[in-house]
């Protein structure tokens, strides 16, 4: 005699098989990892343009720091309400990532300095490319990190196992594990119910296996994430995200999480980091869309955190010292976050190399201490269970920062 869970999972694998399973058995099926336990997720964050790594985690108690950037650094904590925000006694954050601050003090967000990709080059695209791609200066990868660090696993999968909130899909989730992409939940649908029905038959009867296969993955995701839309999404614990784009985008990624579809990874980028002149008011404006956000997100999750973490990355840094239009110039290391309710936070991780000119990279960039695959790898073998790193990470072997 069958149990009702069983029950349950064999009905909705026959009605989600076309495309009609009510959204509470695709949850049952979903829910957990298979053994019972709450999904875990991983949550990647790409600041476009190469964000200025020294003035958003500020080394105040480096001496040479102020003597680089004599218009552009940020004041020692104390100095006024436009002071680095003290983390521990040596670093501070910039004042528009207050938000972040009680995260700190919780002991729930960490940070990585002096990190990033071991490739010199200064290149935007490049850079990207190198740091999705996970293979730093080999240019023919053709699939990214988050990609191969999606575990094989046997018999239905989420449709929205793997989503990127963005137009196109980024490098990163490109490869043969299934991942979509799409700029917001509303967007991702046929609005035509006569041309989804069409679409979706000309898909399911085609005797190529893979369009087969893809499209079928596509009308269930797009069944699914309708189904979400009409139930309607308020944050919670009175998280109040930014209008712009990259606050909704976690607004949405929170709602998909919370509502139990199977997510296991998910990305969103926020651009407008390249500072080559006038920087001081850009970052500004940038830090605090940036920081609301994250704590937005924070705040709304609650304690689906323990599940959660949150990692943040930029294909590269700024030069230390300012350049003469008050902004600096493509660098080299930078900074990462991780938020996250298993994260060792509260600190300040990896070897600070010192920005006195014999210190400097090629006498002009924060050196590099920490390989961000180091990072990644980490998180990836403790968020999704893939043992086998080295596959994520091709030739290079990540060594644990020490972030869970």
């Amino acid at each position: 005699m069958r149990t009702r869970r069983l029950f349950l999972k064999d009905s909705a694998l026959a009605m989600v098989g076309v495309g009609a399973a009510p959204l509470w058995l695709q949850r049952a099926l979903y829910a957990t990892d298979g053994q019972g336990a709450r999904r875990k997720v991983l949550v990647a964050i790409f600041q476009r343009g190469a964000a200025d790594g020294l003035n958003i985690v500020v080394p105040h108690g480096e001496k040479a720091y102020y003597a680089l950037r004599p218009t552009l650094s940020i004041p020692r904590p104390g100095a006024g309400q436009d002071s680095a925000i003290d983390l521990d006694g040596f670093f501070g954050l910039h004042p528009s990532l207050a938000p972040l601050k009680p995260l700190w003090d919780e002991k729930c967000l960490a940070i990585v300095d002096a990190v990033g990709s071991p490739d010199p080059t200064r290149s935007h695209f490049d850079a990207q490319d190198y740091m999705e791609s996970g293979t730093p200066g080999m240019k023919g990868t053709g699939d990214g990190w988050m990609n191969r660090a999606l575990p094989r696993v046997e018999g239905r999968q989420s449709p929205v196992r793997a989503v990127a909130l963005g137009a196109t899909l980024p490098r990163a989730m490109r490869g043969p594990q299934p991942s979509i992409s799409l700029p917001n939940l509303n967007a991702f649908q046929v609005r035509d119910p006569q041309s989804a029905k069409m679409f979706e038959e000309m898909y399911t009867k085609t005797s190529d296996p893979v369009l087969r296969a893809t499209g079928k993955d596509t009308f269930e995701a797009m069944a699914m994430l309708q189904a979400i839309q009409r139930q309607g999404y308020t944050p919670a614990n009175g998280a109040r995200y930014p209008g712009g784009p990259f606050g909704q985008s976690l607004r949405q990624i929170a709602q998909l999480i919370k509502s139990n579809v199977g997510v296991e990874m998910a990305f969103a980028d926020i651009g407008g980091w390249d500072h080559h002149v006038n920087e001081a008011a850009q970052l500004t404006n940038r830090l605090t869309e940036f920081g609301q956000s994250l704590a937005a997100f924070w705040h709304d999750m609650g304690d689906r955190m323990e599940d959660v973490v949150l990692v943040t990355m930029s294909e590269f840094g700024r030069t230390a010292r300012e350049n003469g239009n008050r902004g600096t110039d493509h660098g080299h290391a930078n900074c990462m976050f991780a938020m996250g309710g298993a994260v060792k936070g509260g600190k300040v991780h990896g070897q600070w190399p010192g920005l006195e000119r014999e210190q400097l990279y090629e006498g002009r960039d924060l050196a590099l201490t920490t390989d961000f695959r180091d990072v990644l790898g980490e998180l990836v073998a403790r968020q999704t269970g893939n043992a086998n790193i080295k596959s994520v990470f091709p030739g290079y072997a990540p060594k644990p920062v020490g972030l869970l």
